[in-house]
């Protein structure tokens, strides 16, 4: 039988072969209480049924992908909660950074993707319950194409693989485990500003023209910071914006 994947002792690993949803699992499991699923509760599966990523979108998810929902437990503010979208994608940029050859470059695109050489290769999703304006839990889901990406995808995604990666599923958990308990412990310690400082130096577009589509507007305007709160700062011809939730897309400079 194949070993269980190394992970740090802070977690406890609930490795399924297929389930409907990780994070669907994982909100299930939360609501049991902390003695069913104790901070730290990872739920793994090889392949998600209806896998879903933000505002409800269908997440494909067949084997060869590393599908993972982990469930938190912070003595922190409600209102923080979102700052550990940010924590997260500096443990897959930094996961990744461990896994790969040289040739290749990762980005951070605002609120919750990674980049692989331009093209989307991870995607987050972070859901919460709370109680009396405390946390009593958050989900935070990760999604990472290994083997396998969609083609058909409002913005260009990748797959380890097709850009030439040898790396394992197993693998891959274990290094965004072992880098997400680095930084969430960095966030529980500092505070946000350097979780905040850190993702900014990875980001993509910070200083360029962005279009940010917000559902029923579109907003133009050039990405200027990441306020102190997770939201994208955008200057729309002096009018600054404080972004919260939003899709971004990247505008090619003037003149090309």
């Amino acid at each position: 039988m194949k070993p269980a994947p190394k992970l740090p002792a802070a977690y406890h690993l609930i490795a399924l072969d297929s389930v409907g949803s990780t994070n669907d699992e994982a909100k299930r499991l939360a609501a049991l209480g902390e003695a069913e699923a104790p901070d730290g509760t990872l739920v793994w599966a090889k392949q998600q049924t209806v896998g879903r990523g933000r505002r409800g979108r269908e997440w494909s998810s067949p084997p060869g992908n590393l599908y993972t929902s982990l469930i938190l437990r912070p003595n922190v503010p409600m209102a923080r909660m979102p700052e550990l979208s940010f924590v997260a994608a500096l443990a897959v940029y930094d996961a990744l950074g461990s896994l790969s050859g040289p040739g290749h470059q990762v980005r951070l695109k605002w609120p919750n993707d990674i980049l692989l050489d331009e093209k989307k290769v991870a995607g987050l999703l972070l859901e919460t319950e709370s109680a009396g304006g405390a946390c009593d839990w958050v989900v935070l889901g990760m999604g990472l194409n290994i083997g396998w990406h969609p083609e058909d995808t409002p913005y260009p995604a990748t797959s380890l693989r097709f850009e030439g990666w040898s790396t394992s599923v197993d693998e891959a958990l274990e290094a965004y485990a072992k880098s997400f308990l680095g930084w969430s412990e960095r966030w529980l310690a500092e505070g946000f500003e350097p979780v905040r400082k850190n993702w900014l130096l990875r980001c993509k577009g910070q200083g360029e023209a962005i279009e940010v589509r917000l559902g029923a507007e579109t907003l133009n305007g050039t990405f200027t910071d990441l306020d102190s709160y997770g939201a994208l700062v955008l200057d729309c011809e002096g009018e600054v914006r404080h972004i919260t939730a939003g899709d971004v897309f990247f505008l090619p400079p003037e003149g090309v």
